[in-house]
């Protein structure tokens, strides 16, 4: 493997991607709604993120609203916080590179878990 010379996890752009994805999926798997999109901007220098935009799609039994202000206490959405819950310190670029990110139940594809889905719902119920 070349050494990069910086490291893939790191990027926010990716990390936040996976993040977003693992909200999501707990979100609907917690039967807070059927179809979740979560959205997060990030600015250089700023930790955490300076956009968090939830978008239920007409499917949720809560307003998106109450989503946005209890998500930020139930994930760490700052960069060192993706890494750490994702645990991307690991290089699975092999795994990720053919048939996409998303969508497939593999171990080191933590951001396709949904063990936050019971908390969340008796977070927001």
């Amino acid at each position: 493997m070349p050494a990069w010379p910086e490291l893939r996890w790191s990027k926010v752009d990716r990390s936040a991607a996976y993040m977003a994805r693992y909200i999501a999926k707990n979100i609907v798997a917690a039967g807070l709604a059927g179809c979740c999109t979560v959205q997060l901007a990030y600015a250089i220098g700023v930790a955490d993120p300076v956009s968090l935009m939830i978008d239920l799609h007409g499917t949720g039994g809560v307003e998106e609203a109450v989503l946005m202000k209890a998500i930020p206490g139930l994930f760490r959405l700052d960069p060192a916080g993706i890494i750490e819950t994702l645990d991307l310190q690991r290089p699975i670029y092999r795994q990720t590179a053919a048939y996409g990110h998303f969508g497939r139940g593999l171990p080191d594809f933590t951001w396709e878990r949904t063990d936050k889905a019971e908390t969340l719902r008796e977070l927001i119920r």
